[in-house]
């Protein structure tokens, strides 16, 4: 008879061996000082006229700084390692502040927070980024002082014709995802001005932004099952390839309570995906997303149960896998899943559809001519 446990049982014993480690491992840190520096991460967050909501980590201030073109190959590779042997603070208290309205949480156990704040009384905003002010209610220890953080909500038009939902691993920049070895190759690698983007993608999404009447007015969210880790660079990563910026929602990796190096890429982007429907229950959304990690098992599952909340979903097909039963399927519930080997092909179908201006193929024809070329 085996005596190995099943996972089931050995999960939550690995995580409560890790915590204490952890908590070790903290205490040590600070009574010996080598942790001095703490930072508040605020994360973008995003909200309507009844609600905001915000996330972010109290974690240890590496003090990584931007990154350049020229910076070389170990530069690369210890900015990607700070971020990822971080060093983070449970059971702070967090305070944010918006609008004179005040609400404090607390951080889980790996230093992560949320916010959910109703506005009273509900209002109109208009569209663009609002500060949200973020302060620590108690020190993490006697050799560190509070510190505040300044976020920032983004508010949607009120005249948005629609909004953009978009993954970003091999659907904005190659990254290899279906080839572990080469992902971690080229995420530690390189930095957010040494990875360049699909030509034609920055214009395309400027384009979805404008929308028919060439107005920024429809929003943005990226929904990627990077770690968390990463929310800093693929910002700056955003900024360096002028690609519009808007909510980044990404997830936690290692062993948790009830996952082990990673939760599900399906209930992580479903989940969000869900989030964002709801705060936004009268605005029709295109889907943006590759062939590569079921983007589009995932996005007909987010129709099925919204069925009239999508125009259409627009897949880079980089894996080439047969896709036929999942089309037919988009088909009878007459949602267009459109499969493209470059930007362009999404960006003319929108134009036929009428959600972008004519215009627009011209200039995305050339910012796509100048991606080729580097």
């Amino acid at each position: 008879m085996s005596t190995s446990l099943p996972k089931s049982r050995l999960l939550p014993i690995l995580y409560f061996v890790k915590r204490q480690v952890s908590k070790v491992k903290l205490l040590t840190l600070l009574k010996t000082g080598l942790v001095t520096n703490v930072m508040i991460q605020a994360y973008a967050g995003y909200g309507n006229g009844k609600e905001i909501y915000l996330a972010g980590r109290v974690l240890e201030d590496k003090g990584i700084a931007p990154s350049t073109a020229l910076d070389s190959f170990w530069s690369n590779l210890g900015k990607m390692r700070k971020r990822f042997l971080t060093v983070v603070f449970p059971g702070v208290y967090v305070s944010a502040t918006f609008e004179n309205q005040k609400i404090t949480v607390q951080t889980d156990e790996e230093g992560y927070f949320e916010i959910r704040l109703p506005i009273i009384p509900k209002r109109e905003f208009e569209e663009g980024w609002k500060p949200i002010e973020l302060s620590m209610e108690n020190p993490v220890s006697r050799s560190t002082s509070l510190l505040t953080a300044a976020g920032k909500i983004y508010f949607p038009s009120p005249k948005a014709e629609f909004g953009v939902i978009s993954d970003i691993d091999d659907t904005i920049v190659s990254t290899g995802a279906m080839r572990i070895w080469e992902m971690i190759k080229v995420t530690f690698s390189q930095n957010a001005h040494t990875r360049i983007p699909f030509p034609g993608v920055a214009e395309f999404y400027h384009s979805l932004r404008k929308g028919s009447d060439g107005i920024l007015s429809n929003p943005l969210f990226y929904v990627s099952s990077s770690p968390w880790n990463l929310y800093d660079f693929l910002m700056e990563f955003l900024e360096a390839h002028q690609i519009p910026k808007g909510p980044l929602m990404l997830r936690d990796l290692g062993l948790s309570r009830n996952q082990w190096i990673a939760g599900s890429h399906r209930d992580h982007k479903l989940k969000q995906i869900e989030h964002i429907f709801e705060v936004y229950p009268d605005l029709p959304f295109i889907l943006i997303g590759d062939s590569g990690q079921q983007d589009p098992e995932i996005y007909l599952e987010a129709i099925q149960k919204h069925p009239h909340k999508i125009l259409a979903v627009y897949i880079r097909d980089v894996s080439k896998r047969d896709l036929s039963a999942v089309q037919r399927t988009y088909d009878q519930m007459n949602i267009p899943l459109v499969l493209v080997d470059d930007t362009l092909e999404a960006a003319r179908h929108a134009m036929n559809q009428g959600w972008i201006a004519e215009q627009s193929e011209e200039k995305i024809k050339v910012q796509s001519i100048i991606d080729q070329k580097g």
